[in-house]
Protein backbone atom coordinates (compact mmCIF):
# COMPACT_ATOMS: atom_id res chain seq x y z
CA UNK A 1 0.00 0.00 0.00
CA UNK A 2 1.44 2.98 -0.98
CA UNK A 3 2.05 5.78 1.91
CA UNK A 4 -0.80 8.40 1.74
CA UNK A 5 0.31 11.93 0.85
CA UNK A 6 -1.89 14.33 2.45
CA UNK A 7 -4.93 13.37 5.00
CA UNK A 8 -7.83 14.75 6.84
CA UNK A 9 -8.81 13.97 10.14
CA UNK A 10 -12.64 14.56 10.80
CA UNK A 11 -13.51 14.39 14.86
CA UNK A 12 -16.95 14.14 14.78
CA UNK A 13 -20.25 12.29 16.20
CA UNK A 14 -20.31 10.02 13.08
CA UNK A 15 -22.94 7.46 12.27
CA UNK A 16 -24.75 5.58 13.60
CA UNK A 17 -26.01 9.11 15.31
CA UNK A 18 -28.85 10.39 13.83
CA UNK A 19 -27.63 13.88 13.58
CA UNK A 20 -27.19 16.33 10.33
CA UNK A 21 -23.56 16.85 11.05
CA UNK A 22 -23.11 13.03 11.10
CA UNK A 23 -24.03 13.36 7.85
CA UNK A 24 -22.09 16.55 6.88
CA UNK A 25 -18.98 14.42 8.15
CA UNK A 26 -19.41 11.63 5.48
CA UNK A 27 -20.59 14.29 2.82
CA UNK A 28 -17.25 15.98 3.45
CA UNK A 29 -15.08 13.08 3.59
CA UNK A 30 -16.63 11.56 0.58
CA UNK A 31 -15.83 14.58 -1.54
CA UNK A 32 -12.29 14.76 0.18
CA UNK A 33 -11.37 11.53 -1.91
CA UNK A 34 -11.73 13.51 -5.18
CA UNK A 35 -9.70 16.59 -4.44
CA UNK A 36 -6.74 15.09 -3.50
CA UNK A 37 -6.39 13.75 -0.52
CA UNK A 38 -5.47 10.02 -0.11
CA UNK A 39 -6.53 9.24 3.55
CA UNK A 40 -9.56 10.34 4.77
CA UNK A 41 -10.67 9.33 8.99
CA UNK A 42 -13.50 9.72 10.75
CA UNK A 43 -12.33 10.16 14.30
CA UNK A 44 -15.62 8.66 16.10
CA UNK A 45 -17.37 7.65 19.70
CA UNK A 46 -17.22 3.75 19.74
CA UNK A 47 -21.13 1.99 19.21
CA UNK A 48 -21.57 1.19 22.95
CA UNK A 49 -20.83 4.82 24.27
CA UNK A 50 -22.95 6.57 21.58
CA UNK A 51 -25.64 3.75 22.45
CA UNK A 52 -25.23 4.44 26.32
CA UNK A 53 -25.59 8.24 26.13
CA UNK A 54 -29.29 7.90 24.68
CA UNK A 55 -28.25 9.45 21.30
CA UNK A 56 -30.83 8.50 18.61
CA UNK A 57 -29.32 5.95 16.32
CA UNK A 58 -29.48 4.47 12.59
CA UNK A 59 -30.15 0.39 12.49
CA UNK A 60 -26.71 -0.71 12.68
CA UNK A 61 -27.64 -3.24 10.13
CA UNK A 62 -28.13 -0.74 7.66
CA UNK A 63 -25.46 1.84 7.75
CA UNK A 64 -24.60 2.77 4.24
CA UNK A 65 -20.69 1.90 3.94
CA UNK A 66 -17.85 4.60 3.19
CA UNK A 67 -16.09 4.50 -0.28
CA UNK A 68 -12.87 2.76 -0.39
CA UNK A 69 -10.25 5.72 1.15
CA UNK A 70 -12.10 6.44 4.57
CA UNK A 71 -11.68 5.33 7.71
CA UNK A 72 -13.56 5.35 10.53
CA UNK A 73 -11.67 4.91 14.18
CA UNK A 74 -13.43 4.39 17.30
CA UNK A 75 -10.57 4.37 19.82
CA UNK A 76 -11.35 2.76 23.14
CA UNK A 77 -11.57 4.41 26.17
CA UNK A 78 -7.95 5.35 28.05
CA UNK A 79 -7.86 4.19 31.54
CA UNK A 80 -10.32 2.31 33.97
CA UNK A 81 -13.36 3.10 36.24
CA UNK A 82 -11.57 5.12 38.70
CA UNK A 83 -11.68 8.33 35.31
CA UNK A 84 -15.40 8.58 36.06
CA UNK A 85 -15.15 10.56 32.85
CA UNK A 86 -12.82 11.66 30.21
CA UNK A 87 -11.38 8.42 29.42
CA UNK A 88 -12.97 7.93 25.83
CA UNK A 89 -12.09 11.75 25.23
CA UNK A 90 -8.00 10.63 26.10
CA UNK A 91 -8.41 7.28 23.72
CA UNK A 92 -9.41 9.89 20.94
CA UNK A 93 -7.07 12.37 21.41
CA UNK A 94 -4.13 9.29 22.33
CA UNK A 95 -4.86 8.57 18.15
CA UNK A 96 -4.85 11.81 16.94
CA UNK A 97 -1.51 12.62 18.34
CA UNK A 98 0.21 8.88 16.20
CA UNK A 99 -1.56 9.99 13.73
CA UNK A 100 0.04 13.66 13.81
CA UNK A 101 3.31 12.05 14.27
CA UNK A 102 3.03 10.71 11.03
CA UNK A 103 4.88 12.89 8.45
CA UNK A 104 1.77 13.39 6.15
CA UNK A 105 0.24 16.97 5.44
CA UNK A 106 -3.10 16.84 7.47
CA UNK A 107 -6.17 18.62 7.51
CA UNK A 108 -8.15 18.60 10.99
CA UNK A 109 -11.48 19.21 11.21
CA UNK A 110 -13.50 19.30 14.29
CA UNK A 111 -17.33 19.56 14.37
CA UNK A 112 -19.66 19.97 17.22
CA UNK A 113 -17.28 21.78 19.35
CA UNK A 114 -17.55 20.24 22.51
CA UNK A 115 -15.34 17.98 23.22
CA UNK A 116 -13.96 17.73 19.64
CA UNK A 117 -12.32 21.00 19.77
CA UNK A 118 -10.70 20.02 22.72
CA UNK A 119 -9.58 16.92 20.98
CA UNK A 120 -7.55 18.69 17.89
CA UNK A 121 -6.05 21.45 20.01
CA UNK A 122 -5.22 19.30 22.98
CA UNK A 123 -3.79 16.76 20.16
CA UNK A 124 -1.77 19.12 18.13
CA UNK A 125 -0.55 21.01 21.58
CA UNK A 126 0.99 17.66 22.73
CA UNK A 127 2.35 16.41 19.04
CA UNK A 128 4.08 19.93 18.85
CA UNK A 129 5.35 19.80 23.05
CA UNK A 130 6.76 16.54 22.03
CA UNK A 131 9.05 17.74 19.02
CA UNK A 132 6.88 15.88 16.45
CA UNK A 133 6.60 18.97 14.40
CA UNK A 134 3.51 18.07 12.84
CA UNK A 135 2.52 19.17 9.91
CA UNK A 136 -1.46 20.46 10.53
CA UNK A 137 -4.09 22.96 9.80
CA UNK A 138 -7.05 23.08 12.17
CA UNK A 139 -10.12 23.67 11.40
CA UNK A 140 -13.07 24.21 13.94
CA UNK A 141 -16.64 24.01 13.26
CA UNK A 142 -19.52 25.22 15.38
CA UNK A 143 -22.74 23.34 14.26
CA UNK A 144 -25.32 25.20 16.27
CA UNK A 145 -26.06 22.88 19.06
CA UNK A 146 -22.45 24.26 20.63
CA UNK A 147 -24.17 27.80 20.62
CA UNK A 148 -27.78 26.76 21.65
CA UNK A 149 -26.66 23.65 24.12
CA UNK A 150 -23.53 24.50 25.19
CA UNK A 151 -22.55 28.08 25.75
CA UNK A 152 -26.32 29.16 26.48
CA UNK A 153 -26.49 27.01 29.07
CA UNK A 154 -23.22 27.96 30.37
CA UNK A 155 -24.36 31.98 30.10
CA UNK A 156 -28.04 31.08 31.82
CA UNK A 157 -26.19 29.39 35.05
CA UNK A 158 -23.17 32.27 35.17
CA UNK A 159 -20.81 29.41 34.44
CA UNK A 160 -18.16 31.91 32.59
CA UNK A 161 -15.23 29.92 33.30
CA UNK A 162 -16.18 27.10 31.45
CA UNK A 163 -17.37 29.19 28.17
CA UNK A 164 -14.31 31.17 28.47
CA UNK A 165 -12.77 27.63 28.12
CA UNK A 166 -15.22 26.83 25.28
CA UNK A 167 -14.15 30.05 23.25
CA UNK A 168 -10.36 30.41 24.03
CA UNK A 169 -10.61 26.54 22.49
CA UNK A 170 -12.37 27.73 19.54
CA UNK A 171 -9.90 30.42 18.89
CA UNK A 172 -7.12 28.31 19.19
CA UNK A 173 -7.83 26.75 15.75
CA UNK A 174 -6.33 27.95 12.77
CA UNK A 175 -9.77 28.68 10.91
CA UNK A 176 -13.23 28.86 12.39
CA UNK A 177 -16.49 28.52 11.12
CA UNK A 178 -20.27 28.62 11.94
CA UNK A 179 -23.16 26.42 10.17
CA UNK A 180 -25.30 29.60 9.02
CA UNK A 181 -25.19 33.25 9.49
CA UNK A 182 -27.84 32.53 12.22
CA UNK A 183 -25.24 30.54 14.04
CA UNK A 184 -22.45 33.15 13.27
CA UNK A 185 -24.30 36.20 15.00
CA UNK A 186 -25.39 33.76 18.17
CA UNK A 187 -21.53 33.13 18.64
CA UNK A 188 -20.94 36.78 18.52
CA UNK A 189 -23.69 37.26 21.03
CA UNK A 190 -23.20 34.84 23.52
CA UNK A 191 -19.24 36.27 23.30
CA UNK A 192 -20.45 39.68 24.07
CA UNK A 193 -21.94 38.12 27.29
CA UNK A 194 -18.66 36.87 28.29
CA UNK A 195 -16.68 40.08 27.66
CA UNK A 196 -19.36 41.69 29.95
CA UNK A 197 -18.58 39.08 32.55
CA UNK A 198 -15.05 38.84 32.34
CA UNK A 199 -13.16 41.52 30.41
CA UNK A 200 -12.65 39.06 27.47
CA UNK A 201 -12.20 40.70 23.88
CA UNK A 202 -14.02 37.12 22.11
CA UNK A 203 -16.44 39.27 20.37
CA UNK A 204 -14.06 40.87 18.57
CA UNK A 205 -12.29 38.26 17.71
CA UNK A 206 -15.34 36.19 16.40
CA UNK A 207 -16.33 39.16 14.50
CA UNK A 208 -13.21 39.03 12.57
CA UNK A 209 -12.20 35.60 12.10
CA UNK A 210 -15.52 33.45 11.76
CA UNK A 211 -16.64 32.86 8.46
CA UNK A 212 -19.82 30.85 7.45
CA UNK A 213 -19.62 26.73 6.13
CA UNK A 214 -22.87 25.35 5.86
CA UNK A 215 -23.95 22.17 5.46
CA UNK A 216 -22.32 19.72 2.64
CA UNK A 217 -25.16 17.44 1.70
CA UNK A 218 -25.13 14.93 -1.28
CA UNK A 219 -27.42 15.89 -3.81
CA UNK A 220 -27.02 12.94 -6.19
CA UNK A 221 -29.02 10.97 -3.27
CA UNK A 222 -32.18 12.24 -3.85
CA UNK A 223 -32.39 13.14 -7.47
CA UNK A 224 -33.20 11.25 -10.42
CA UNK A 225 -35.46 9.17 -8.04
CA UNK A 226 -36.42 5.88 -9.49
CA UNK A 227 -40.58 6.04 -9.47
CA UNK A 228 -40.88 2.39 -9.30
CA UNK A 229 -38.15 1.95 -6.20
CA UNK A 230 -40.72 5.49 -5.11
CA UNK A 231 -44.11 3.42 -5.36
CA UNK A 232 -42.60 0.24 -3.93
CA UNK A 233 -41.20 1.77 -1.12
CA UNK A 234 -44.66 3.27 -0.47
CA UNK A 235 -46.17 0.26 -1.23
CA UNK A 236 -43.98 -1.82 1.74
CA UNK A 237 -45.15 0.56 4.10
CA UNK A 238 -49.10 0.71 3.19
CA UNK A 239 -48.59 4.25 1.76
CA UNK A 240 -49.54 6.11 -1.59
CA UNK A 241 -48.14 8.77 -3.30
CA UNK A 242 -49.51 12.22 -2.43
CA UNK A 243 -51.48 10.05 0.70
CA UNK A 244 -49.15 11.48 3.93
CA UNK A 245 -48.00 14.11 5.38
CA UNK A 246 -44.13 13.47 6.29
CA UNK A 247 -42.40 14.59 9.50
CA UNK A 248 -38.95 13.36 9.40
CA UNK A 249 -36.30 13.98 11.82
CA UNK A 250 -35.14 13.95 14.99
CA UNK A 251 -38.88 13.61 17.42
CA UNK A 252 -38.16 15.84 20.18
CA UNK A 253 -40.02 19.13 21.39
CA UNK A 254 -38.16 21.71 19.79
CA UNK A 255 -38.87 20.51 16.20
CA UNK A 256 -42.29 20.72 16.57
CA UNK A 257 -43.83 17.45 16.86
CA UNK A 258 -45.91 18.08 19.21
CA UNK A 259 -47.58 21.07 17.81
CA UNK A 260 -47.57 19.15 14.20
CA UNK A 261 -49.94 16.03 15.97
CA UNK A 262 -51.95 18.68 17.43
CA UNK A 263 -52.74 20.32 14.08
CA UNK A 264 -53.15 17.07 12.31
CA UNK A 265 -55.99 16.58 14.25
CA UNK A 266 -57.54 20.42 13.35
CA UNK A 267 -57.00 19.86 9.72
CA UNK A 268 -59.97 20.02 7.23
CA UNK A 269 -58.00 17.15 4.95
CA UNK A 270 -56.95 14.65 7.66
CA UNK A 271 -59.32 12.21 6.07
CA UNK A 272 -57.53 12.99 2.79
CA UNK A 273 -53.64 11.87 4.47
CA UNK A 274 -52.13 10.05 6.99
CA UNK A 275 -49.55 11.47 9.09
CA UNK A 276 -46.19 9.79 9.39
CA UNK A 277 -44.02 10.44 12.11
CA UNK A 278 -40.43 9.14 11.35
CA UNK A 279 -37.24 9.17 13.47
CA UNK A 280 -36.50 8.80 16.89
CA UNK A 281 -35.73 11.23 19.84
CA UNK A 282 -36.42 12.10 23.42
CA UNK A 283 -39.78 12.99 22.47
CA UNK A 284 -40.78 9.73 20.64
CA UNK A 285 -42.76 7.52 23.21
CA UNK A 286 -44.65 10.58 24.68
CA UNK A 287 -45.89 11.35 21.14
CA UNK A 288 -46.69 7.73 20.62
CA UNK A 289 -48.76 7.64 23.81
CA UNK A 290 -50.40 11.01 23.03
CA UNK A 291 -51.69 9.49 19.32
CA UNK A 292 -52.53 5.96 19.92
CA UNK A 293 -56.09 6.24 19.37
CA UNK A 294 -55.45 7.80 16.11
CA UNK A 295 -54.97 5.18 13.70
CA UNK A 296 -54.06 7.71 10.69
CA UNK A 297 -50.74 8.17 12.50
CA UNK A 298 -47.89 6.18 11.44
CA UNK A 299 -44.68 5.92 13.00
CA UNK A 300 -41.91 4.84 11.68
CA UNK A 301 -38.35 4.54 13.73
CA UNK A 302 -36.36 2.48 11.52
CA UNK A 303 -36.11 4.64 8.07
CA UNK A 304 -32.41 4.26 6.57
CA UNK A 305 -30.61 6.49 4.32
CA UNK A 306 -31.68 4.71 1.02
CA UNK A 307 -35.30 5.06 2.37
CA UNK A 308 -35.57 8.76 3.52
CA UNK A 309 -35.27 10.10 -0.09
CA UNK A 310 -38.13 8.12 -1.18
CA UNK A 311 -40.69 8.85 1.52
CA UNK A 312 -39.66 12.39 0.65
CA UNK A 313 -40.59 12.33 -2.62
CA UNK A 314 -43.82 10.58 -2.32
CA UNK A 315 -45.03 13.05 0.65
CA UNK A 316 -48.23 15.34 0.15
CA UNK A 317 -46.43 17.81 2.08
CA UNK A 318 -43.06 18.00 4.39
CA UNK A 319 -43.79 19.68 7.48
CA UNK A 320 -41.11 20.71 10.40
CA UNK A 321 -42.79 23.33 12.25
CA UNK A 322 -39.13 24.00 14.57
CA UNK A 323 -39.54 26.85 17.73
CA UNK A 324 -37.00 27.80 19.65
CA UNK A 325 -36.65 25.89 23.15
CA UNK A 326 -33.91 26.50 25.53
CA UNK A 327 -31.86 24.03 24.82
CA UNK A 328 -32.30 23.79 21.12
CA UNK A 329 -32.93 25.76 17.91
CA UNK A 330 -33.02 24.98 14.49
CA UNK A 331 -29.51 26.22 12.87
CA UNK A 332 -29.65 25.29 9.70
CA UNK A 333 -32.51 22.98 9.31
CA UNK A 334 -30.58 19.91 6.94
CA UNK A 335 -33.97 17.76 6.60
CA UNK A 336 -35.24 20.96 4.87
CA UNK A 337 -32.96 21.15 2.01
CA UNK A 338 -32.70 17.22 1.70
CA UNK A 339 -36.76 17.80 1.04
CA UNK A 340 -35.87 20.18 -1.51
CA UNK A 341 -33.63 17.84 -3.87
CA UNK A 342 -35.66 15.02 -3.80
CA UNK A 343 -39.14 17.08 -4.73
CA UNK A 344 -42.49 15.82 -3.89
CA UNK A 345 -45.21 18.20 -1.96
CA UNK A 346 -43.99 21.38 -0.54
CA UNK A 347 -42.02 22.04 2.31
CA UNK A 348 -44.22 23.14 5.67
CA UNK A 349 -41.45 25.41 7.64
CA UNK A 350 -40.94 28.49 10.40
CA UNK A 351 -38.43 30.90 10.44
CA UNK A 352 -36.68 30.00 13.29
CA UNK A 353 -33.12 30.53 13.31
CA UNK A 354 -31.39 29.44 10.13
CA UNK A 355 -34.36 27.45 8.19
CA UNK A 356 -35.03 31.08 6.47
CA UNK A 357 -30.83 30.36 5.17
CA UNK A 358 -32.14 26.69 4.19
CA UNK A 359 -35.18 27.48 2.43
CA UNK A 360 -35.42 30.85 1.24
CA UNK A 361 -38.71 32.03 -0.52
CA UNK A 362 -39.66 28.36 -1.72
CA UNK A 363 -41.28 26.91 1.21
CA UNK A 364 -45.26 27.95 2.88
CA UNK A 365 -44.07 29.49 6.14
CA UNK A 366 -45.94 29.23 9.63
CA UNK A 367 -44.70 31.29 13.22
CA UNK A 368 -43.68 28.72 15.53
CA UNK A 369 -45.83 27.61 17.83
CA UNK A 370 -49.22 28.72 15.43
CA UNK A 371 -50.81 25.49 15.87
CA UNK A 372 -54.17 26.69 14.14
CA UNK A 373 -51.82 28.31 11.47
CA UNK A 374 -49.79 25.15 10.72
CA UNK A 375 -53.24 23.21 10.51
CA UNK A 376 -54.11 26.03 7.33
CA UNK A 377 -50.95 25.51 6.16
CA UNK A 378 -51.25 22.01 5.70
CA UNK A 379 -54.60 22.20 4.24
CA UNK A 380 -53.38 24.63 1.62
CA UNK A 381 -50.69 22.01 0.25
CA UNK A 382 -53.63 18.97 0.25
CA UNK A 383 -56.33 20.96 -0.64
CA UNK A 384 -55.62 23.98 -2.88
CA UNK A 385 -51.98 24.43 -4.17
CA UNK A 386 -52.23 23.12 -7.73
CA UNK A 387 -50.37 20.71 -9.92
CA UNK A 388 -48.75 23.81 -11.78
CA UNK A 389 -47.86 26.07 -8.16
CA UNK A 390 -46.84 22.69 -6.56
CA UNK A 391 -43.83 22.02 -9.71
CA UNK A 392 -43.28 25.91 -9.25
CA UNK A 393 -42.86 25.97 -5.81
CA UNK A 394 -40.55 22.54 -6.43
CA UNK A 395 -38.62 23.93 -9.28
CA UNK A 396 -37.71 27.07 -7.16
CA UNK A 397 -36.33 24.45 -3.88
CA UNK A 398 -34.20 22.00 -6.11
CA UNK A 399 -32.38 25.32 -7.37
CA UNK A 400 -31.82 26.96 -4.02
CA UNK A 401 -31.32 23.90 -2.66
CA UNK A 402 -28.44 22.80 -5.35
CA UNK A 403 -26.52 25.94 -3.91
CA UNK A 404 -25.81 23.33 -0.77
CA UNK A 405 -24.27 20.52 -2.74
CA UNK A 406 -21.23 19.06 -1.03
CA UNK A 407 -18.92 19.44 -3.82
CA UNK A 408 -19.53 23.43 -3.16
CA UNK A 409 -19.69 23.88 0.02
CA UNK A 410 -15.64 21.64 0.18
CA UNK A 411 -14.20 23.38 -2.26
CA UNK A 412 -15.17 26.61 -0.34
CA UNK A 413 -14.05 24.56 3.21
CA UNK A 414 -11.18 23.27 1.41
CA UNK A 415 -9.71 25.44 -0.51
CA UNK A 416 -7.37 24.18 -3.19
CA UNK A 417 -4.03 23.93 -2.24
CA UNK A 418 -1.37 26.81 -4.20
CA UNK A 419 1.76 24.52 -4.21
Amino acid sequence: MNKPDRRLVIVVRADPVICGHSGEARNLAEVALTRGFTDVRLLTWPIGVLQAAGLPLKPLDRLLPYSEGITVERPEAVGDYRVPDGRHQAGLTGRLVELLAEPIPTVCLSMYLVPHQTVVVDAVNAARAAGLQPDVRTIAKAVGSDVTNVIRQCLREGRFGAATVLFTTFLANDEVVAVSEYTRDEIIASALEVDAACGTTFADQCRERVTVSYPPIDSSAYLDLDSQAVDAALAERGLERDGYILFLSRVARAKGIYDLVIAYGQMRSRDNVKLVIAGNGPALEHVQAMAKEDDRIVFLTDVDDEEKPLLMRGCAAYALPTKPEPDFVETFGIALVEKMLAGGGPVITTLTGGTGEAVGDTAIIVEPGDIAGLAEALDQAVLEMTADEKTEMAERALKKAMTFDRAAVFDDLFPPRLD
